[in-house]
């Protein structure tokens, strides 16, 4: 169905990016949630199993999300027994993010679940297809990215 304006939403780039980013995400939540993680727990993960020992202000910088949301989802994982929270010795003011036992132990899992999902989704497509899908990706995000500030 073509709007007034000739714009279909089947052939808007903006629309199935997004519709993959909801597919994406929603199988990717039934995997982490059979070893009892929220998807948005795990973006913070990852940049913790990079390097523990980083602010909030700083997660949030390296994953383009806003600090409060870091915040209340830092909270759930500290409940959740997945991070832990130590004054920095070098500014008594900031507050050190830190993985605990179980945060750690549950990197090897959890990669291997969104491996699975990747793996699923690239079913059909050849190595090369699947670096060049990833390179115009990063290429619109570098596009868009300038946009936000």
């Amino acid at each position: 169905m073509t709007t007034e304006s000739g714009f279909r939403r089947e052939e808007s780039l903006g629309y199935a990016v997004n519709l993959l980013g909801r597919l994406f995400a929603r199988a990717l939540d039934r995997r982490l949630n059979r070893h009892g993680v929220a998807l948005g727990q795990f973006p913070i993960l990852l940049v913790l199993w990079e390097q523990e020992g980083i602010t909030q202000s700083e997660i949030a910088r390296r994953l383009d999300i806003e600090q409060p949301t870091v915040a209340n989802t830092l909270k759930r994982m500290e409940r959740d027994g997945l991070v832990s929270f130590s004054p920095d010795p070098g500014n008594r003011r900031q507050v050190l993010i830190g993985l605990t036992d179980k945060g750690r132990a549950l990197q090897s899992p959890l990669i291997a679940e969104a491996q699975a999902v990747n793996e699923r989704a690239s079913q059909g497509l050849s190595a090369a297809d699947s670096e060049r899908f990833f390179a115009l990706l990063r290429n619109m995000s570098a596009n868009l990215s300038d946009l936000s500030e």
